[in-house]
Formats: C-alpha cells, structure tokens, sequence
C-alpha cells in the first residue's frame, strides 16, 4: 500500500513562488474588490463543466488546490504551483496532461481579535451556514477550458471577479417566524458582531387559541435556512385531540462551522451562555411558551443529536426531555470509529506487517465511501489552522484547547493522523459526555435519569452507533437513580436514523404529560 503524506511546507502564507514548474496565477480585479484580501485562493480543476469545479470538489470529488493570502493587492497575483498542497491529487505534477476546466476562487477571511488575547483570522459567515463556496462576499471566477501540461512552467493565468451577493432574508409568514439578534457576549468576545437566529413554528391553530400558552421544542443542526423538510413519510395522526408545540430551530454559526456546537468552548467562545442567556429568552418572551422545565424539549440529529444532548446535560434543570437522533460521538473511545485514549494514529492501525486504513463512511451494505484520512485531508487542503468550515475542523474547534497561535490544538496531525494525547485528555474532562454523565451521575442522574432518549440506526454511515452502544452500556447499569428513558438500534438503518416527526412528536408530548407537576395545564394545548 502506497501512504500518501501530505507537506505542511505549502501551507505557509504565499502570494508567488520561484519554483519552477507547473502553475497557475490568481488575481482579483480591482473591480470585484477594491481592497486587499487576506484569506485562502483556491483553484479546481475537472474533466466536465456540468457543475463548476468549485461545486464537484469534495472528498470524493475532483483536484482542488489552495494557498493562504495576506493582504493581497487587487490586480496581484497568488501563485499555485508544485509545491502547493493539493486534494486528491497532491501536487500539479501529478496532474495528468490534457484538456480541463479550471476555476479560480477565493476564501475572504476577517480579523477577530478576541478577548483572550489571540488574534485570529477566519472566515465570517455570512448567514449561509459557513459555507466558503456560496458564502457572500466571496470571490468565484468563471470556469474556463485549458490545456494543462505538467512538464510546462508557463503560468495559467485565472482571475477570480465575481462578488457572491448577499442573501435576502426570508419573509415571515403566519406560521413561521425568523428572529436574528447581535449576541453582546459573543460579539464581545469575538470582537466582532456575531448574530444568533431563531426559526419559529406556530402550531396549527396558534391564533385561534389565543388564551392557550404551549410547550417548545428546541432543535438543534447544521444552519437551517428555513423549516427543515421532513426526513421520513409521515403516518396520519391518530382520531382525536392532538398534542401542539411550538418548534424552534436554533441559528448558531459561528466562524469556524455552520453550527457553534451550542456549548461554551475556549475556541468558539461563549455560545452556550448566548443561547441561554440572549436567544432562548429572546424567544420565549415573543411567543405564548410555557415557560417551565418540563415543558421545554430538544432535539435534533447528528451535529444536533450531539448538542441536544449536550444541552441536557450541561443545563439538566432547564431542560424537560431529550430525544437525541444519531448524535456526534457522545464517548470518544469511538470519535467516529477512532479510540482518541487509546489509539496511536487516526487514520491506520498498524498491524506490523501491514498498516490497515480505517474507513470514515460507510454504506449499510459494509461498501466504503471514503477513508478517515480523505476527508481530513481534503480539509486540510480546504482551509490550515482548523480553517475548513468541515466537520473535523469543528471538532477541534468545540472539543480542544486553545494553541500558541490562537488557534485549535489539534487532536491529530492532519497529515499524518498522530493522535495527541494531551489534547485527548481535554476532550474527556470537558465533553466527552458518556465520560460527563458516569462520573457525575451522583448529581446528574436525579436531574436526567428520566429525559435521556437516543435514536440511532445501527449501521451509521459514520459509525455513530458505537458511542451510543457505549452510553446505553452505562445508562443500563447507572444506578441511584435508575435511568429510565429509552435508546432505540434500527438494524441496518444508515445515518441519520430516527422515528418519523409525528411519533417523535407523540413521544414528547407523553414526556410533557408524565412528568408536568400537579395543576400545570396539560389539556388547552391538545385540540
């Protein structure tokens, strides 16, 4: 087997290069930006223009090449050449001769400079869902046919003029409502303004009961634009009154993903407390909610599965009930499939003889979509510094300690999958909430034992199951109190698996119903 090892020597602030060889050449029209522009220039290059290069590279997809920029002048070129780090193809020498399109783009990043005292540069969302391919501001080039020859140095010449505009806001409609605020505590933090949003959904005849006050479900996930679609079909709901909650999608981004990961974090800074202290009761006080525990749900899946959780653990008395669907590693003895405690390396097992890949996505057939150290080296390619905006990155970002360059400590060498041990330790003590709950139980477990319920197919696309089988092992055994929610295992069912809305829907309103204290109004919300 041949192991690729990417040079972190190409990821060093560069604009040209004396090297000779294959290149290209980026510039920005004082046209589309009449400023200098630190942040990342990429170039794609693929073999058809259905899609543009920019939009088919990924970690299955077609080369993408980047350098980090500083202060780059308008009409100023950046340099890509052999020595620039490259995904799936290292370098442009090893780009095979022929005809291609290519496309220049560049990453725009903004200076933050934070209250610990670090300075960082990184790129603001723009209310896309950290997204550097369509986020506004960015610069796109047009896609154009060349002919690439890796044995010649005559530089390709590509321009990058094409400002993405902004996003307009949605419009309210009688049942959906958008709420954005400027966080003081992040903004503070941050030293930058930094927005929290809120989709809101009014149940079915809101405004013909205008007396009736409702529980809220909180749900948590990758940046929602607008009422997320239902993931599976629907039963019809069953004869009589039906249970009604208002549902609220939480806006979190934050410069390093799409989504904060909701917790206060030494990287990301304080979004836990923003929620609780800014947005939640933004929300709360614009809407007819109950405004108790009991009748306060979360939910979510996958990147929400985990803060949901999250949620109800780290804030256990304000929370009613959780119903966590296919969640982030919740024991990092399985980071996915990695053992951050106890394995060497993130991306092999070295069996002596043979070093054995570990896989990152699956289907539930057993046939592998791509490997551990793909994606992460197609985010190392993406942005440097955990600057990716992909989901390793927020990882460290969210989980880890803070580095000398004000950046995440890395939990493993991106290049080589070297798993830091240091790093591992603080992941545990701080987040690791398998670990969290057990140790704590004495104090959480008569505040959650009877609002922890997990859902999960058993052959998750990213081997999310096995951390979950690691918290069931616990929350079977926990005593003083009994656990006593529920954690389902659909056999053969992919990520993200859990119950249709309604039956979801159904589970929280018995949650709400069983454990409302006496005289609390369980009735007027069910019509």
């Amino acid at each position: 087997m041949r192991i690729l090892i990417l040079s972190l020597a190409a990821l060093s602030f560069a604009t040209s290069s004396e090297q000779a060889g294959p290149r290209f050449t980026v510039t920005i029209p004082a046209a589309a930006r009449g400023q200098a522009a630190t942040g990342r220039v990429y170039v794609a290059i693929s073999r058809t223009n259905d899609r543009t290069p920019i939009q088919q590279a990924d970690t299955n997809g077609v080369p993408l090449f980047a350098v980090n920029v500083e202060s780059l002048a308008p009409g100023a070129a950046a340099t890509i050449d052999g020595a620039t780090l490259g995904y799936p193809v290292k370098s442009l020498r090893d780009l095979p001769a022929g005809d291609y399109w290519a496309q220049a783009f560049v990453n725009v990043y903004t200076k933050f400079a934070r209250a610990d005292g670090k300075t960082v540069w990184l790129h603001m969302d723009q209310w896309e869902g950290q997204n550097w391919k369509r986020s506004p501001g960015n610069i796109e080039g047009t896609p154009v046919r060349i002919h690439f020859d890796p044995a010649s140095s005559t530089p390709i010449a590509l321009v990058a003029d094409k400002v993405i505009p902004p996003i307009a806001p949605p419009a309210d409609t009688a049942s959906v409502k958008y709420l954005k605020i400027q966080s003081e505590i992040l903004t503070k933090w941050w030293g930058h303004p930094i927005f929290l949003g809120a989709i809101v959904q009014l149940p079915d005849g809101y405004a013909e009961h205008p007396a009736v006050k409702y529980p809220v479900v909180y749900n948590h996930g990758h940046f929602p634009a607008t009422v997320p679609g239902g993931r599976q079909p629907q039963a019809p709901p069953p004869p009589g009154p039906q249970p009604r909650a208002i549902n609220v999608w939480m806006q979190h981004p934050s410069p390093y993903y799409d989504d904060s990961y909701g917790v206060n974090s030494a990287n990301n800074g304080p979004f836990g407390d923003a929620i609780m202290q800014e947005l939640i009761p933004l929300v709360e006080s614009k809407f007819r909610i109950i405004r108790e525990p009991w009748a306060r749900m979360l939910t979510g899946g996958s990147t929400g599965g985990w803060i949901a959780l999250a949620h109800q653990v780290f804030y256990p008395d304000f929370y009613g009930g959780v119903f966590s669907m296919c969640p982030d590693g919740v024991d990092f003895r399985y980071h996915q499939i990695v053992n951050i405690y106890d394995d060497d390396n993130a991306y092999f097992v070295d069996r002596g003889w043979l070093k054995t890949e570990r896989p990152n996505n699956r289907r539930p057939d057993g046939n592998i979509v791509s490997m551990m150290k793909d994606e992460n080296w197609y985010e190392l390619v993406q942005g440097d510094r955990s600057r990716s905006g992909g989901q390793w990155d927020i990882w460290e970002a969210t989980f880890g300690p803070v580095g000398t360059d004000g950046y995440p400590r890395r939990i493993w060498d991106k290049s080589t999958g070297q798993i830091n041990k240091d790093v591992a330790a603080y992941w545990k003590e701080h987040y690791d909430l398998r670990h969290i709950l057990e140790s704590k139980w004495a104090t959480l477990g008569p505040k959650v034992a009877n609002k922890i319920n997990v859902y999960v197919g058993d052959a998750d696309s990213y081997f999310l199951n096995m951390g979950v089988h690691k918290l069931d092992e616990f929350l079977t055994k926990a005593d003083h109190p009994k656990w006593t929610g529920e954690i389902v295992f659909q056999p053969m069912a992919p990520h993200c698996w859990g119950p249709p809305r309604n039956e979801l829907a159904a589970k929280m309103a018995t949650q709400i119903t069983n454990y409302a204290p006496a005289g609390a109004d369980v009735t007027t919300w069910k019509y």
